[in-house]
């Protein structure tokens, strides 16, 4: 049969193994590579910041510790990281088992389609679970952010702001992500199909596949993350008669449209694609190490469990 032709059974787990193993390859990602969230979170807020002036995301990390202390890049990490645990738990779990109900546990390019789609309604799960650690990472990210711990954060903003700001930006994180993960997981599928064919443990095929398909998800929809994080932070700038920056310590966008309109009026159609250098260098790693946690918890408990 030829190579094109190839198609397999993939082999099947228990549900608590992918819960399990989602959970850990959750925490790794989110964590491994915070601080180079932390720059990308400054860079697309309408926040000015020193780290805009770095040539890399790199020097926006020294500029922080710098001026700010060796903890600064790691500010929130705590709250990414309780999110995250169940939420890539329910997230690879959903994804898994969504793809084999529709391939029919099988493998190779008639089913990309089927990737995608599983892709897309783990992500609607994963995201109603992280939306509101998004936002408390987010604000506690900023240069200028008050709060002293996530707990204080997560009080002040419901106090002030109440339960919806934490879904404020729910349908933006869909519209980006649901993308985002369908492509991270055709890519993810596809490269799979030439680099370990036959589905089985392979850290180096899962290490490259992962950060392959981060790369090219993180870039193509950098956009829509530039939006979310107006939407989370809440925070802007105006440009006033003499070109000067005026901060606005918080503002109130009303959606989508208000969002664009005041990123274009800020930078321009530049304003979009800012932290997009960041954005996949942090989206790369953390893919990688993720499929790769992922897939070597699976194996690890699938073999205990057999």
């Amino acid at each position: 049969m030829a190579d094109e032709d190839y198609e397999s059974l993939a082999p099947t787990h228990k549900v608590w193994v992918h819960l399990s193993a989602g959970a850990l390859a959750g925490m790794t990602e989110h964590c491994v590579m915070f601080p180079f969230d932390s720059v990308k979170t400054r860079l697309q807020s309408l926040c000015p910041c020193p780290e805009a002036k770095c040539p890399t995301p790199v020097h926006g990390i020294a500029s922080m510790i710098r001026r700010e202390g060796w903890l600064r890049p790691l500010r929130g990490v705590n709250a990414v990281a309780a999110g995250s645990v169940p939420a890539h738990a329910l997230y690879f779990t959903v994804y898994e088992k969504t793809k084999g109900f529709l391939t029919n546990n099988s493998t190779g390019h008639a089913n990309t389609l089927a990737y995608g789609a599983s892709g897309a309604l783990a992500t609607v799960i994963h995201d109603a679970v992280m939306n509101p650690a998004e936002v408390v990472k987010q604000r506690m990210q900023m240069m200028y952010s008050p709060y002293g711990g996530t707990l204080e954060c997560v009080r002040c903003v419901f106090k002030r702001e109440g339960i919806q700001a934490f879904y404020r930006s729910y349908t933006t994180q869909l519209l980006m992500n649901v993308p985002f993960q369908t492509v991270h997981f055709m890519t993810y599928e596809f490269w799979q199909h030439y680099l370990n064919p036959e589905h089985k443990y392979d850290p180096r095929s899962h290490l490259i596949s992962g950060a392959l398909a981060g790369g090219l998800a993180a870039a193509v929809t950098t956009p829509m993350d530039c939006i979310k994080t107006v939407l989370n932070t809440q925070q802007s700038a105006e440009i006033t008669a003499d070109r000067s920056v005026l901060l606005k310590a918080t503002s109130s966008y009303h959606g989508i449209k208000d969002t664009v309109s005041s990123i274009y009026r800020c930078r321009g159609s530049a304003g979009f694609f800012s932290g997009i250098q960041a954005r996949v260098m942090f989206t790369m790693p953390a893919t990688a190490l993720s499929w790769s946690v992922y897939e070597l918890f699976k194996y690890i408990l699938s073999e205990q469990s057999g």
